[in-house]
């Protein structure tokens, strides 16, 4: 009886052991990870119904993706037009250890103005989820409290029209060593204080800044930079402004192959940084509006014969 007692006894340690140990393994399994979180152009947290909304976000899975989920929620104490809500899942990421999510998507033509939380939900195929909760305002368009279009977007080559009106002059013209280039860009609807960077890059160099905030100034050509302060009405700012008698500020212009850019105020070493090469160029317009954190972005492609 005492031998029997004495294994059974065993026998109910061991299962419990074994159930503490599980029990233990299932507290300890990690779960994903994620960062440098960017909702709307600058990280603004903002968003326009019909119009583009940019989310990225970096994940490291604890074992494995599973998908990746994010939510648009109203939240509790607003007040809203109508109940909303809108979620989206990717399941491309699946089976990847890290992934970057980098997109773009439409805030739909249904959704209610008002403040949200945007739910981020990374889940893993060890069976463990991450969920991060962030701040969201929705806008209509009309309610945005700056709202820059373009309405000028011009760029010459020695002196000359290459593109205005959405059109080149001359599909083959390319710019080459010691031609000078300008441009004039204006926007519309800006007021308060504002910053605008027009730049070159070299579409060798892989660097797609979405607004001012993420510029790697040693891969970009700085042609021009002006901004704009205490503006009480929204209107029109250029980097070529007109009084309505004549122009208030000289065209800035940039030599191709130059030793030095126009960035401001101290100009980059092109030569150092090798930015000058054959091929196709983006010309970037980035625009941000530091009172109320609107961010605006408009590019063309232009070719170089270096």
């Amino acid at each position: 009886m005492k031998i029997t007692k004495l294994i059974l006894a065993s026998l109910f340690a061991a299962i419990a052991f074994s159930s503490c140990s599980n029990d233990d393994q299932e507290q300890e399994k990690a779960i994903p990870a994620i960062d440098k979180i960017e909702l709307g152009l600058g990280n603004n947290e903002t968003g326009t119904i019909g119009e583009d909304f940019h989310f990225n976000a970096e994940i490291i899975a604890a074992d494995k993706i599973e998908n990746v989920q994010v939510k648009i929620v109203q939240k509790s104490g607003e007040t809203y037009s109508k109940v909303w809500s809108h979620e989206i899942t990717w399941t491309q990421y699946a089976g990847a250890k890290n992934a970057t999510v980098h997109k773009h998507f439409d805030i739909p033509e249904d959704a209610a103005e008002g403040k949200y939380d945007f739910i981020i939900i990374v889940k893993d195929q060890n069976g463990t989820k991450l969920e991060i909760k962030k701040n969201l305002t929705i806008y209509k368009i009309e309610n945005i409290p700056v709202n820059p279009v373009v309405s000028v977007f011009t760029v010459f080559i020695n002196d000359a029209f290459m593109y205005r009106k959405g059109k080149f002059s001359d599909a083959e013209a390319k710019f080459k060593n010691n031609d000078i280039f300008s441009s004039q860009i204006t926007l519309e609807g800006v007021k308060g204080d504002g910053i605008m960077y027009l730049l070159l890059i070299n579409k060798n160099v892989k660097h797609n800044p979405e607004s001012v905030d993420q510029i790697d100034f040693s891969k970009v050509i700085v042609y021009d930079v002006f901004e704009h302060k205490n503006v009480a009405d929204a209107g029109q700012f250029s980097n070529i402004p007109w009084d309505g008698v004549k122009f208030t500020r000289d065209t800035p212009k940039l030599t191709i192959g130059a030793a030095k850019d126009n960035n401001s105020p101290v100009p980059q070493d092109l030569t150092a940084n090798k930015l000058w090469a054959s091929g196709n160029y983006t010309f970037l317009v980035l625009y941000k509006n530091t009172t109320y954190n609107i961010n605006f972005s408009q590019a063309i492609e232009l070719p170089f014969a270096l």
